[in-house]
């Protein structure tokens, strides 16, 4: 053995002794005392914090029972998560101040509103809410929690009164509650007795898809925004119920780094961010280093992270007039391990975890006034700047989907944002906007900022780097018309709330039933038909009848030679109509302006069993958004088949198969002979993002690709990073022309659609027309940063093509059709790939 290994060796066995002795003291700071009478949280979960990783069902024990023990601690069940797992928030503060929190509560917000410049803010308390670990492999924050939670229950002495007095914290002591769980599980069962740092030991390296994300593998820190996940909506209730002063989200990164935590990237601060907020977020900063100094832990600021998609917890408060901060610890992803800079252990992590807890409140303990004087400010000037805006409110709908324009305004409702009725039908620069299907935002309101961040269109940047999208713009990832309004003439009465949508049958009918696939829940109602037995057939061209217009894609289910008698083929139709919010016509009569009921232009349809191939090397987000989609929106039963046992399974019950992205090779030769003979025999095999090169290159559809051939010229070595970063395509939106008369576009009554893009690959357009369905526009950039070379690529290619195998087809997407569940816009597009491939 050479001098180097015995030295690691040595310097680990030292670790692991110096971890058998750790215990609560580790964290603590020692020069006060401790009530006694408040439990560690080994007397409640069973062991030190940090000798295992704890379980969600242990860390809300100890919270519940902090809750019941002591005076500054009230508990609140918020929801629960997919798993049933509940999102409790616990408000720690004085008992004093518990006496009179309503009151407190209601005067914090008050400084938001116009009356806000009649309250005295030396008299108020600052509210500082404090999360962890929303990635649930990440999990020295959630554990910090144990230990923080007991300091704030038990230090005693004036120090902590004082600041209690002064300080309301809102503790979230777990973000993510499913995927720590999981993680938990995962290091508990591969930890051993005698604790091995070698990165190579399984304990490093998590099965797919690992603990990070929550139930449906989504990234939780980007739902902020979006609002679409149980968590996300429990914790903006709150986060907007008391609009904290300060916001902390406790991550960690890879092993080898040490400690971040904000101002990030100067240069990359979003423009709608005033620059005090990134002064105050540095002032803060300084009791960071301060803490970190006191026990000699390595950490750097101003550095990769950045402060612009306001989806992230860190930034998301950066547009409601509080400070944002990112905390990013040096992993140890299980027990121990080691690193470049040194042997890393689980309880060093949580110990800077816990010391940047305690600099938060310091911080904001000290910077009370100036704090709450920045968000009062920050309103006052919103309000101005609304006062000055030449645009006066925001209309938007879709006359044609009632569902996914509800859906929008759901999002902005649960953002405190203020909707109004359309007065009148109006048709604005070319789009009708109806009384039934539209809603009206007037920027006159205090959330105006958070209107502004959803709403509009950015295609210039001081950087080209970016940690997130670029590109966001809410209305065109739901494919709403919306226009900028002048005044608010057009501003009908305030809804106080929204509410439930509706669907029905228009009458009972002996002939036949025919609704229009626009809405976006028809997938749903098409599948609970086609599973009942029912017959039914889509439109493959328009028509009119008795008094209707129907467009592409229109669907008939006729009344004869039907399992169900007339009387009971409308009962079930109207439970379909109600629960997928449609209106459903009854007609009487074949005979229409077009093609009749009886044509051959109406295709068939068939029952659909659908597969979607999962496991390593496969990106767990894409996955899970596709399996969010089918299970929670649709209704639909997903197979998810993993890699590890494919060649395993009878594919001959499919009708289709989804591949998503992955980071590589994952199918081996005889995975790929296995689905080219089950496409031959009918099949409908989908592919996404880099699935499409796989696919090529396997000979399952002919594809020529646009390559980039950028070279760096007179680009020096310190900046490869930055000029390779540029390339990257993080996610911006882009403009397609549509051919409305192909089946993987019906539903869309606009002749141009959205289409969000993460991926640098180009399709060449097909030299025939009628087989580029989808195509992007010769000015294609609506929102978000692409570089020039890679603009140059995208004009006029394809993001989809289909191809005929046999009997069946290969359909690829270069895009995400199905993007953190808020692109319900382009949902469709795989709806109907699926649904009608059989007409492509």
């Amino acid at each position: 053995m050479n001098k180097w290994l015995f030295f690691l060796f040595f310097i680990a066995a030292l670790t692991l002794k110096a971890q058998e002795r750790i215990d609560l003291n580790y964290y603590l700071p020692q020069d006060i005392t401790y009530d006694g009478s408040i439990p560690k949280p080994m007397d409640v979960i069973g062991h030190e914090v940090g000798e295992w990783h704890v379980t969600h069902d242990k860390l809300i024990q100890y919270m519940q029972k902090l809750a019941e023990v002591s005076p500054r601690f009230s508990l609140e069940n918020r929801g629960a998560t997919f798993e049933g797992r509940p999102l409790l928030l616990l408000t720690v503060t004085s008992p004093k101040n518990h006496g009179n929190l309503a009151q407190l509560q209601k005067e914090h917000v008050q400084l938001s509103e116009t009356d806000g410049s009649t309250l005295n803010v030396e008299n108020m308390p600052v509210v500082v809410y404090q999360g962890f670990s929303i990635h649930g492999n990440e999990p020295s924050g959630s554990n910090a929690a144990l230990a923080y939670a007991y300091y704030l229950a038990a230090a005693q002495g004036p120090e902590i009164e004082a600041l209690l007095d002064q300080l309301i914290i809102l503790l979230d002591p777990s973000f993510n509650p499913d995927g720590l769980q999981r993680f938990a599980y995962w290091a508990n069962t591969n930890k051993s007795a005698i604790l091995n740092p070698d990165k190579n030991e399984r304990e490093y390296h998590e099965v797919w898809p690992g603990g990070r994300t929550n139930h449906y593998w989504f990234d939780m820190n980007r739902d902020w925004l979006p609002v679409q996940l149980p968590e996300s909506k429990a914790r903006i209730k709150s986060y907007h119920q008391w609009l904290p002063n300060i916001l902390t989200d406790h991550h960690e990164m890879g092993t080898n780094s040490t400690f971040f935590f904000q101002p990030g990237e100067p240069s990359r601060v979003h423009p709608l961010t005033p620059k005090i907020n990134q002064d105050l977020t540095m002032e803060i900063g300084t009791y960071h280093a301060k803490a970190l100094d006191g026990i000699g832990s390595l950490y750097y600021t101003q550095e990769n992270y950045d402060d612009y998609y306001y989806g992230k917890g860190s930034t998301f408060p950066d547009i409601n007039g509080a400070i944002g901060i990112l905390f990013e610890q040096g992993s140890s992803r299980g027990h121990i391990q080691e690193s470049e800079n040194g042997v890393v252990t689980f309880p060093f992590t949580i110990r800077n975890q816990f010391l940047t807890a305690l600099s938060t409140i310091e911080a904001a303990f000290a910077m009370r006034t100036k704090l709450l004087t920045y968000q009062r400010n920050f309103y006052n000037d919103v309000r101005a700047e609304s006062t000055k805006s030449k645009t006066k409110a925001i209309v938007f709908g879709d006359a044609k989907d009632r569902a996914k324009t509800h859906h929008l305004a759901e999002i902005l409702e649960r953002h405190n944002i203020r909707l109004h009725a359309l007065s009148n039908d109006v048709t604005l620069n070319g789009k009708s906007f109806t009384k039934e299907a539209s809603y009206v935002v007037p920027l006159q309101q205090k959330n105006a900022k958070i209107i502004q961040a959803m709403f509009e269109k950015r295609t210039t940047f001081t950087d080209s780097l970016f940690y997130d999208i670029s590109g966001w713009t809410f209305p065109m990832a739901f494919n709403v018309d919306y226009a900028e309004l002048p005044n608010i003439g057009l501003a009908g009465s305030e809804i106080p709330e929204l509410q439930p949508l509706s669907g029905s049958v228009s009458a009972i009918s002996t002939y036949a039933y025919l609704f229009e696939w626009n809405e976006y829940y028809t997938p749903k109602a098409l599948h609970q038909i086609l599973q009942k037995g029912l017959r039914a057939k889509v439109a493959k061209s328009p028509f009119s009848l008795e008094g209707n217009r129907y467009d592409y894609g229109t669907i008939m289910i006729p009344v004869q030679n039907q399992i169900l008698d007339p009387e009971a083929l409308f009962s079930f139709l109207n439970q379909v109509a109600k629960e997928s919010f449609l209106q459903i016509q009854a007609v009487s009569t074949g005979l229409t302006q077009g093609i009749d009921l009886g044509s051959n232009e109406f295709d068939p349809l068939e029952k659909q069993k659908v597969a979607l191939v999962v496991g390593r090397n496969f990106t767990y987000t894409d996955a899970g958004e596709i399996w969010h989609l089918f299970d929670q929106r649709y209704d639909m039963q997903l197979t998810k088949i993993d890699i590890d046992y494919f060649n395993s399974v009878d594919l001959n019950g499919y009708t289709a198969i989804i591949i998503p992205n992955s980071r590589g090779t994952t199918l081996d030769k005889r995975m790929a002979d296995k689905l080219k003979d089950w496409v031959k025999n009918g099949g409908t095999l989908i592919g996404y993002r880099n699935a499409a090169q796989w696919l090529s290159r396997n000979e399952f559809i002919s594809l020529d690709f646009k390559k980039d051939t950028l070279v760096a010229k007179n680009i020096a070595f310190d900046q490869k990073r930055n000029f390779e970063g540029a390339q990257n395509m993080d996610g911006a939106i882009f403009k397609a022309t549509l051919d409305r008369s192909h089946p993987i576009t019906y539903g869309f009554k606009n002749e141009e659609l959205s289409v969000f893009r993460n991926t640098n690959i180009y399709i060449t357009a097909d030299k025939n027309s009628y087989n580029n369905p989808i195509k992007y526009t010769n000015n294609p950039l609506q929102s978000g940063y692409i570089s020039k070379e890679n603009l140059a690529l995208l004009k006029n290619t394809v993001p989809f093509k289909v191809q005929r195998v046999g009997q069946g087809r290969v359909i690829v997407f270069t895009d995400n059709t199905n993007f953190r569940a808020f692109w319900y816009g382009t949902n469709k597009l795989l709806m109907n790939a699926i649904f009608f491939s059989k007409i492509m």
